[in-house]
């Protein structure tokens, strides 16, 4: 039995994940909701698992700018069903691409395989990236959209601890063992092995409440770290600050903003979720959709 406590009305209560190695910090760990007897509070029943359902993002969440949709997206978890199991993770890290400028896809022209990016927000745009797949959504504007470039497992009743080992069985490591699970979804190629979630499947689709979605589950980062962009090639608007990071989790990203030879202000900046949105929405004059 991994812990016990009082149910919170309905609210999930944080907790370390030590007991199944789960080393995300334990103010925003993992989340597991149990009680000394099983239970749910406020159950959405679905019929295929006897388990609460979850419940998508509404269209309209989507429809904002892609750098303001960035920070939106940061703690929001992502639902993957596969059979009668919901894998999850949250959202940990996003980087935000414009049509106008260079280091976005949509700036090469318009082709079959961009044309997620240019259909209503919200809509899935993937692409292999190193040989692996990588999951996108567009955003309000033709052209504009936000990576999912790193997240984080989640467990609670609706993703139990038997989702995340199916997570570790479709991405083990290069000898075979199952990966750390803070380290499952730590890049977009990495996110979506451990999701099963593949190009000719989802690119130019809407996400779909039965087999994938995006959900918020009340959480919000406290710091959100903003820097440029990674893997942007020189003369391409690599500048551009418009990677955003929860900072609780910065060490499980695609690679840690924090690190030694990185200095505040000149190659990062840390704020309040708030005020991250708040930057967002302020730089949408300086490239626009």
């Amino acid at each position: 039995r991994l812990c016990c406590h009082l149910p919170l009305s309905g609210q999930m209560r944080h907790y370390s994940g030590l007991a199944i190695g789960l080393t995300a910090p334990p103010a925003v760990a993992v989340q597991f909701n149990v009680s000394c007897n099983p239970c749910y509070h406020d159950p959405m029943p679905d019929t295929r698992t006897n388990r609460p359902s979850p419940t998508p993002l509404p269209e309209r969440f989507f429809q904002r700018d892609a750098r303001e949709l960035a920070v939106a997206l940061l703690g929001k978890v992502i639902r993957r069903r596969l059979g009668d199991q919901w894998l999850a993770a949250r959202i940990i890290e996003t980087e935000a691409y414009l049509l106008e400028e260079r280091g976005s896809h949509a700036s090469l022209g318009f082709t079959q395989a961009r044309r997620a990016l240019f259909m209503d927000p919200g809509t899935i745009y993937m692409y292999y990236a190193r040989g692996g797949d990588s999951m996108n959504c567009s955003a309000l504007g033709e052209g504009c959209g936000v990576l999912l470039k790193s997240a984080h497992p989640v467990i609670d009743a609706i993703s139990p601890p038997s989702s995340l080992t199916r997570m570790q069985h479709l991405n083990p490591q290069r000898n075979g063992q199952p990966r750390r699970p803070e380290r499952l979804c730590a890049g977009q190629t990495l996110l979506c092995r451990s999701l099963a979630i593949r190009v000719p499947e989802w690119n130019a689709r809407r996400f779909d409440a039965d087999w994938l979605l995006i959900e918020d589950d009340g959480y919000r980062p406290e710091q959100v770290i903003q820097a440029p962009r990674l893997g942007i090639p020189s003369g391409r608007d690599e500048h551009l600050p418009y990677r955003w990071v929860d900072a609780a989790y910065a060490p499980h990203c695609t690679r840690n903003p924090l690190g030694r030879s990185r200095l505040p202000g000149r190659d990062y900046r840390t704020m309040d979720h708030a005020q991250a949105l708040a930057s967002a929405s302020a730089s949408t004059g300086d490239v626009t959709c």
